[in-house]
């Protein structure tokens, strides 16, 4: 089984911008650019915000028990059904997890076993 990775990044919004121009630039003289996926925050501060204890706690019980829905998640995780949705929210806003419908129910669920947290000095 092939491991499938995310890349999350810490950089400020000027480095960002720079990187992008940077490629927009080689796009434009025709060269090719590796495409890059991830997700990244302009702050470390931000970074915990999103990515809390609890909310990495629901990815690894998405991957490994594969909940039925969110409210078969919330009981998994021993969490309030309200707050295991807004945090599912969040992890779907930033590309985490996806919701997928089976048996009219909303399953989340992830294609990632590993996150890789890069961060720019």
């Amino acid at each position: 089984m092939r491991i499938k990775k995310i890349k999350i990044g810490i950089k400020d919004v000027k480095t960002a911008l720079k990187e992008f121009a940077e490629r927009a630039a080689a796009i434009e003289r025709g060269e090719k650019v590796k495409k890059e996926t991830g997700v990244y925050f302009t702050s470390f501060e931000a970074f915990r915000k999103i990515l809390t204890p609890k909310r990495l706690e629901l990815l690894h019980i998405i991957k490994i028990q594969k909940p039925s829905s969110i409210n078969e998640l919330s009981r998994m995780s021993k969490r309030d059904v309200k707050n295991v949705a807004e945090d599912v929210k969040y992890l779907e806003q930033i590309g985490l997890i996806e919701k997928k419908e089976t048996d009219n129910k909303i399953a989340p669920v992830t294609k990632y076993d590993r996150i890789a947290l890069e961060i720019a000095v």
